[in-house]
């Protein structure tokens, strides 16, 4: 696309969206884009040649950034490295392929940018929790870590086909869940680094592969206390407080590693609506056993509903004008957005400005059972034992359990059988969870034309697609983390604008890195309740927490609020933006929403489309710099 009169992207620079960055390439070509940015008093930090390189908002302070001769590091985010191991770094860089060392080696959370002698390198994590997007604008490709950037600074549309994607329930299919919904703009594969050439092109070069799972339990677990330890301390160092979740396991650990430093440890558990739900109990008694941690439970009544607060205007136009605009694609989380923002606000006003968070643990840890497809090779016996004890836990039908550990088809035939399944009835309940995914559907509600677009987007990704890892159940543990990650980072972007930053330690790399190095048949049990994280938090997390096999998983909730938020959904249904783009029938909606679900079809997929509805009324807003910018 051409070069864009920038002008317009001032309403979005003056705007309320919290931190964002922009890279450019070390060429002539960038310059006015530079100039423009640095016109409306972006932060900055300059190629080594003096050009414009990192321009934006960063929210987590100042960049670390480390120079020597015609090399440049930085790192942004949430880590412990300074400036002076950049510039050492840097001393000894002679080209951006070079930096893989630091990559392998930083904790934290973060985005590495290098500029080496007019070449530039940007990478984010390797989960996409620090996600990299790129797109032509003039002569040069232009990086950025918010897709919506982008998009203005082209004046581009929205992809309806890209769109009609986040429709399906669920939201996780490698690679087109990933896909921008912005016409013009591409995301970077995770565990790829991208390379801006001073001549305005760019490459994607590999540099991560998921781990061999090789490393037996207790030299696992020794590595993933190790691993966990350096994550928390990169956030909690040289603060006086912070704050955390406390409730199930996951957030436990980050809590008692948290209370093992110098910060005072402010603990929230958020009691539901479930009478058999747990999470407060265990949170005390951690919280006893721990002497040193200030705990605040907030009753469940206090909680809003789902949908609460975000309809809070009589005029239709101004229905859905509430947090989504921080985001930068659709957040499925942003109905639920109120109820998780009471913990924040209440951690903001205690003096909290970072906040951790156990999200991705249960991805992560909890451990698919799909790995039994793979250890049937390696370890029948260990195999055969396990796959028991999970087909009696989940009533798995013997036929359909063998189909699945016989099938070796590549994952590329199965993305293609889940193009050309889109609209068949979901998958029983009961039905194994072993092979490549379970093979996500478009709502009835979804146009025909919505199908059509969402099917050649598949089927022309599994032309070429390949799997996250080699084996199903190291493959399906990525893709959870990389879905996960995307929903956890549009919260952190309304965390922010509260001023304070979400910390995922679940979702660094140095973590994913430790947990998915043990053997399958050490971590993967229908006998024990994640037992990775149980052995790696001995003599960290009291002994009588480390017991409990349960998790509060919030069902109660959502189907409360689904009945006292009908009124509210059929709101959606009213000059629907989805309908206007062809995507969806809103008489089917309608009917949908006045009366419970049917047992096939789960709250999520309501939830994904009303994200994708109210996602899109908020482009609407002048604020937020909806305008197409003109062509030169």
């Amino acid at each position: 696309m051409g070069v864009a009169d920038l002008a317009d992207f001032a309403d979005f620079a003056d705007s309320d969206v919290p931190g964002w960055f922009v890279a450019l390439p070390d060429c002539a070509a960038a310059e006015p884009i530079g100039a423009a940015l640095r016109g409306w008093g972006m932060r900055e930090v300059r190629h080594p040649s003096g050009r414009a390189w990192l321009l934006g908002r960063w929210s987590e302070g100042a960049p670390a950034v480390g120079e020597a001769g015609r090399a440049k590091v930085a790192l942004l985010g949430l880590h412990t490295v300074g400036a002076g191991r950049l510039t050492s770094v840097a001393g000894h860089l002679r080209s951006v392929d070079e930096l893989d060392g630091l990559a392998r080696t930083a904790a934290g959370s973060f985005h590495l940018a290098a500029s080496v002698d007019g070449h530039v390198r940007v990478q984010g994590s390797v989960n996409g929790f620090r996600p990299v997007f790129h797109a032509r604008i003039g002569d040069v490709t232009v990086a950025a870590d918010r897709a919506d950037v982008l998009a203005r600074l082209l004046g581009a549309d929205i992809d309806p086909p890209r769109l009609a994607v986040r429709l399906l329930n669920s939201f996780a299919l490698h690679p087109v869940a990933g896909l921008p919904v912005w016409r013009g703009v591409n995301a970077l594969p995770n565990g790829h680094y991208l390379v801006l050439d001073g001549d305005g092109r760019h490459r994607s070069v590999p540099w991560w592969q998921p781990p061999e799972p090789v490393v037996p339990m207790a030299e696992g677990a020794a590595a993933l206390r190790a691993a966990l330890s350096d994550a928390v301390e990169a956030r909690t160092r040289g603060r006086d407080l912070v704050s955390c979740d406390l409730g199930g396991l996951d957030s436990t650990s980050l809590c008692c590693l948290a209370a093992r430093g110098g910060a005072q440890v402010v603990a929230y558990t958020a009691d539901g609506l479930d009478p058999m739900g747990e999470d407060v109990t265990w949170a005390r008694r951690t919280v006893t056993a721990l002497g040193n941690v200030e705990h605040h439970v907030i009753a469940g009544d206090r909680l809003p509903m789902v949908h609460e607060g975000v309809f809070d205007s009589s005029d239709p136009d101004d229905l859905f004008r509430g947090s989504h605009d921080l985001f930068d694609e659709p957040c499925p989380l942003a109905a639920d957005s109120n109820r998780w923002l009471v913990v924040a606000r209440s951690a903001a006003a205690r003096g909290s400005r970072l906040h951790l968070g156990g999200f991705g643990g249960d991805e992560l840890l909890a451990g698919s059972p799909a790995h039994l497809h793979a250890l049937l090779r390696t370890h029948p016996r260990t195999a055969l034992q396990r796959l028991r004890g999970f087909a009696a836990q989940r009533a798995w039908p013997y036929r359909e359990t063998l189909r699945q550990l016989g099938d070796r088809g590549p994952y590329r035939a199965w993305l293609a059988r889940v193009g050309d399944r889109l609209t068949a009835e979901a998958p029983p309940a009961d039905t194994p969870s072993l092979g490549w995914g379970i093979p996500p559907r478009l709502p009835p509600w979804a146009t025909p034309d919505a199908v059509a677009a969402v099917r050649e987007l598949i089927h022309t990704a599994a032309h070429t697609a390949q799997p996250l890892a080699a084996t199903h159940g190291q493959h399906v543990e990525l893709e959870g983390l990389q879905s996960n990650a995307r929903v956890i980072r549009q919260l952190g972007q309304m965390a922010a604008r509260l001023g304070i930053t979400l910390a995922t330690p679940y979702f660094d790399d140095r973590v994913i890195e430790a947990a998915l190095s043990v053997r399958p048949q050490d971590r993967i049990t229908p006998w024990r309740y994640k037992p990775l994280i149980v052995e790696a938090m001995r003599g960290i997390v009291p002994d009588a927490s480390l017991t409990r096999h349960t998790k509060d998983e919030g069902s109660a909730d959502a189907e409360a609020s689904q009945r006292e938020d009908r009124g509210r959904l059929l709101a959606l249904c009213d000059d629907s933006r989805l309908a206007r783009l062809g995507l969806v029938d809103p008489d089917v909606l309608r009917e949908m929403c006045r009366r419970p679900l049917p047992p096939s079809l789960p709250l999520d997929a309501l939830y994904q489309t009303a994200a994708c509805e109210e996602w899109l009324r908020t482009l609407e807003v002048p604020a937020v710099g909806r305008t197409a910018l003109r062509e030169r």
